[in-house]
């Protein structure tokens, strides 16, 4: 009876902690306590940026910097960026939890300091430390489910991380134009708000991952590779710096040509780091020799350059040629953030049925094809919002069939020891690829609008209608030469909303045109998609979490511990095919542990309830509260 008792407590304690058993398994309701402090997190940095994006333009004006306004959002770029490998490859040797901790503080912080600034120049710096916490934010949330849920189980998880990611996109705009469309909020400029809003919601989720979050950490000694980071950072400063900056220098003015050269020395510099530091490395080069790692690393700068690019305009378009406010553009956006959360939870529950990922993300690129094509067909000036909407949801659900099936497959063929710095690279190359394209898409939107505007304004100058319109408004039409002079500068293309609409036609044609020519160039992107998709192999799904792989006895590999797999020999049943047949592919050979259709989790790896388990075999100091003392 006491025994019972006992048990009953420990188990109780456990679930109030959010500490695995002793065989290192999670229950659904520890789970999702931590869920909660993992997607709140994530809610902060994905609402952060659309929330600022929306008001930027009236936090420039009270600061009297619109000049620099860029800057406010590429400094954030940058340090997200950066960080986000680094919060990776540190994660996975000190363990996950103080690094969560770490950058929601920062992030915090970056808050309230952004919230006090009284220039552009502290704005961006503000922003930048704001960025260094973003960072740990997104990768480290989707790193830790993988600790706790195993890949088989995990899809149905990774839907929730999906379905925040919409809301803040939805979220993001209504409330940055609200809070930025108020003079005073208690006494205090209303944009100010924008960033104070984070500070409550960090510490919320700074409290429920402190007290919740406690997992088992096997710590290894390795050497910090600050040599790589350096090198990183050498390299992408300058080239995210010409991606924001690069339209409005010139691609080849001489300062876009210095950020090139100082690029192409940092990346040579980092490659040789990589190179000399070995599974050390800040991105260990041999990774490159695992098939699904380096599909789904070039299929996410591929789709991140499509995705990005092509769903930025949506709003601008919603905006520019519908006269949408950015809080009304944010609604209208919803069938798009409705196909998301369909296309993930959909893909997510029914990988976690049958156990098969690949075809998700093949078929989600042909849903983006379509719709991204069927979006150039139709829409004009006068296309209705509800004409949009279908095409939206088909945007998303393929959106959704992409983003979490990746992850997952990654996550699954890479060691458990791994998990942080395979997760948090896919998450950075599809980041690089949505900068890239996102420069590339509205260099091509305005390199278009500068030869469409002109030729439009020529043609309607002959017509009837066009020429009364400009007699009646002398005022609109000489703003309406100033602005389209040779192409003009549109930078201000709120003239368009407030100019006759007789006026504003021939821009809002043009600029509807533009829009179906990289709606075409995106589809053809993510296109490319596709084809690198086909070679993503299908691996049996591991039934243990990252926590419980990583107790493998050394020298052994993940399988060996339960693992799925990703070896580079899966023997097949009769008439099966094999599932990735190269050498050292995936996960390196576990002899006679490897796995098999009828055994998809290795062989040797069932064990009954009262047998030693591979946790068992750590140190008491590396336990989980119950059978020790959680290390993080």
């Amino acid at each position: 009876m006491t025994q019972t008792t006992d048990r009953a407590g420990a188990a109780e304690a456990r679930a109030a902690a959010a500490v695995p058993d002793e065989t290192g398994q999670f229950s659904h309701r520890q789970i999702m306590t931590i869920l909660v402090g993992l997607l709140l997190g994530m809610f902060l940095a994905a609402l952060d940026q659309t929330v600022v994006s929306t008001a930027i333009r009236t936090i420039a004006d009270d600061l009297q910097g619109y000049d620099l306004q860029a800057w406010a959002t590429t400094a954030f770029l940058i340090t997200s960026t950066i960080s986000t490998p680094l919060y990776g490859k540190l994660s996975d040797m000190y363990g996950r939890r103080p690094f969560f901790l770490f950058a929601i503080s920062v992030f915090v912080l970056g808050s309230l300091l952004c919230g006090i600034s009284t220039s552009m120049y502290e704005l961006a710096g503000w922003r930048a430390l704001q960025g260094i916490g973003a960072g740990g934010l997104m990768s480290l949330a989707l790193t830790i489910i993988a600790d706790i849920v195993p890949p088989r189980q995990r899809a149905k998880y990774q839907g929730y991380f999906m379905a925040v990611f919409g809301t803040s996109s939805v979220l993001g705009p209504v409330i940055g134009g609200f809070l930025a469309g108020q003079d005073q909020i208690l006494g205090l400029d209303g944009w100010r708000w924008i960033f104070w809003v984070n500070v409550p919601l960090g510490a919320l989720a700074l409290f429920v991952v402190a007290r919740n979050l406690h997992l088992p950490h096997r710590r290894n000694d390795h050497k910090i590779d600050w040599p790589g980071a350096l090198g990183l950072i050498v390299f992408l400063v300058p080239l995210l710096i010409v991606a924001e900056q690069g339209r409005t220098w010139g691609w080849t003015d001489p300062k876009s040509l210095v950020c090139y050269v100082v690029g192409a020395v940092g990346f040579a510099w980092f490659f040789l780091a990589e190179r000399s530091y070995g599974d050390d490395a800040l991105l260990p080069i041999r990774m490159f020799r695992n098939r699904t790692f380096t599909v789904s690393a070039l299929s996410s700068i591929v789709l991140g350059a499509g995705m990005f690019g092509g769903i930025l305009l949506l709003p601008q378009y919603l905006q520019i040629v519908h006269g949408s406010s950015p809080t009304v553009a944010g609604l209208q956006m919803i069938p798009l953030v409705g196909g998301i959360m369909l296309g993930s939870i959909t893909a997510g529950q029914t990988i976690s049925r049958t156990g098969k990922y690949k075809y998700f993300p093949l078929v989600g690129v042909a849903l983006m094809v379509i719709s991204l094509v069927s979006l150039s067909q139709i829409i004009d000036a006068d296309t209705s919002v509800w004409a949009l909407a279908p095409l939206m949801v088909m945007l998303g659900v393929g959106l959704g069939f992409n983003f979490q099936p990746i992850i997952l497959a990654v996550q699954n063929a890479v060691r458990p020891t791994e998990i942080g710095v395979a997760t948090s690279s896919v998450t950075f190359f599809r980041q690089m690829g949505g900068t890239l394209g996102t420069a590339a898409f509205l260099s091509v939107l305005f390199s278009a609008l500068s030869d469409k505007v002109p030729a439009a304004y020529a043609a309607a100058q002959g017509t009837p209608a066009f020429q009364q319109a400009l007699a009646a408004n002398p005022d609109q039409a000489r703003e309406l030469q100033n602005a389209t002079a040779g192409g003009g500068d549109l930078s201000d293309t709120s003239l368009f909303q407030r100019i006759d609409a007789v006026l504003a036609a021939p821009f809002k044609d043009s600029f509807s045109s533009s829009i179906d020519l990289v709606m075409l160039i995106a589809a053809g992107v993510v296109a490319l998609g596709f084809i690198v998709l086909v070679f993503l192999p299908q691996l049996a799904l591991r039934t243990t979490s990252g926590i419980q792989g990583q107790v493998a006895p050394d020298g052994e590999s993940a399988e060996a511990a339960g693992a799925a797999a990703p070896t580079s020999v899966v023997t097949p049943t009769a008439g099966a095919a094999t599932a990735d047949a190269g050498p050292d592919r995936d996960l390196p050979r576990a002899g006679r542990h490897e796995a098999t259709d009828e055994h998809p989790t290795g062989r040797h790896e069932a064990v009954s309830e009262d047998q030693p388990t591979g946790l068992q075999s750590l140190p008491a100091d590396h336990l989980p509260q119950g059978a020790g003392r959680p290390r993080d």
